[in-house]
């Protein structure tokens, strides 16, 4: 019997035998679907974290208090405070001449508050910043203005709000929040009823990042948020945008030795702060999502083995029932290879269509997911690739082949006279 022939064959067998076909086939339908999700969701968890890092921007640098250096002071333990940081120390690294790749230097506080507008009352988040903090963020005005650099450093009581408390506080009153005037506590403040803020902006949504929504903050002037919201004189992050992604590095360095000089520190295992640029955060968390994605891939993987495996079974069990219809054959004229080239393709189909069948069911799901995601909110990618597909296919009928060897095996070696004589 020729190739076509054996293909055919093969398809009438498989149709004849619909619901051991498909339970043959659901182990590898549900491998293949898994790699396929778990390659895709990993892709877009992966593009939804990096976009989150570089929405903030390529060419950012961040000073944190304490050392990174095991025998230094802790970065950022809970119930420890850091207070190495200083107004002074954002100061001198807003000198060009000190820092000449420094576009804009911003120093900050935050901490959670209650701010207070007649009978209503929102939980937020409040930064204590100066002027810098939109050149840095990058981030638009909707109304009004953001705080100056006078505001900033004189203790003006001005505020400006993220969209989120905006709508809280004044969504369906059809009052203009400008010019109000609304009061903001914090636990640690020495004033219990608050302080009162004269709102001056709102600025325009920016969404939700690290699943924080950007939006629920008030900004208020650096002195007040140190001084009587939190009643510290130390800074929490300095911000540093640099002109180009190409001079970090240099910028880093001079951050580094600035700060060296104001804390008169002679060895950089004595460092009491750390820098820290966008371009760390991107590679900790590629090698942290890429891992992860190896590993369920890996899980997904065992899936496909599962269904291998049942194939061997269903194979097997297949050769035991068929082996009147092997001896028959063979006692016409089948050659051993024949026989095992029926076999070997019917284990190689059944993959295939548990592959393809695997993929389309995988692709549905990840596409929903992503559309999901979407709704909430998030920058969720929808990736299919070209590789996980070839890959999710290759490795099935691998599987199919693998697994399906010894029961072709079995068969072409089957005796006819002791075939035909099978009960």
């Amino acid at each position: 019997m020729d190739f076509i022939g054996t293909i055919r064959l093969v398809f009438r067998t498989l149709l004849a035998r619909k619901g051991r076909s498909f339970l043959t086939i659901l182990g590898i339908v549900i491998g293949v679907a898994g790699v396929i999700i778990i390659i895709s969701l990993g892709a877009g968890a992966q593009s939804l974290i990096l976009g989150q890092v570089l929405k903030l921007g390529s060419n950012l640098l961040s000073v944190s208090p304490g050392g990174g250096d095991a025998n230094g002071p802790p970065s950022a333990v809970y119930g420890v405070t850091v207070t190495t940081l200083v107004n002074s120390d954002a100061d001198a690294l807003r000198s060009k001449t000190q820092v000449p790749h420094a576009v804009a230097v911003n120093a900050m506080v935050r901490g959670p508050a209650t701010v207070v507008w007649q009978n209503k009352n929102v939980d937020t988040n409040f930064i204590g910043t100066d002027s810098s903090y939109p050149d840095v963020v990058s981030f638009a005005m909707k109304e009004g203005l953001f705080i100056n650099q006078q505001e900033a450093g004189g203790n003006a009581n001005v505020a400006v709000l993220g969209s989120t408390v905006a709508d809280e506080l004044f969504g369906g009153t059809g009052v203009d929040p400008i010019g109000q005037i609304i009061k903001i506590k914090n636990s640690s403040q020495s004033q219990p009823g608050g302080v009162p803020l004269r709102i001056i902006g709102v600025v325009t949504p920016r969404g939700s990042s690290f699943f924080q929504d950007n939006d629920d903050q008030v900004f208020l002037p650096l002195t007040i948020g140190q001084e009587q919201l939190l009643g510290v004189h130390y800074l929490q992050a300095i911000n540093i945008k640099v002109d180009l992604a190409d001079n970090i590095e240099q910028t880093r360095a001079d951050v580094t030795r600035v700060l060296n000089q104001n804390h008169h520190i002679l060895r950089a295992v004595d460092a009491d702060f750390t820098v820290y640029s966008i371009a760390d955060a991107v590679k900790v968390l590629s090698t942290i999502t890429d891992a992860l994605r190896l590993f369920l891939t890996a899980m997904a993987a065992l899936a496909l083995i599962v269904g291998g495996i049942g194939i061997l079974n269903i194979m097997l069990a297949t050769v035991a029932e068929r082996t009147r219809e092997i001896g028959l054959r063979k006692a016409v004229g089948a050659t051993n290879g024949a026989v095992m080239r029926q076999f070997l393709i019917e284990a190689g189909v059944l993959t295939f269509l548990g592959g393809v069948i695997g993929i389309i069911i995988g692709a549905v799901i990840s596409f929903i997911i992503s559309l999901v995601m979407k709704s909430l909110g998030y920058d969720w990618q929808f990736v299919i690739s070209i590789t996980s597909v070839l890959l999710a296919v290759g490795v099935s009928i691998l599987t199919g082949v693998i697994f399906g060897l010894y029961p072709a095996l079995k068969a072409s070696k089957l005796n006819p006279i002791d075939a035909l004589r099978y009960e």
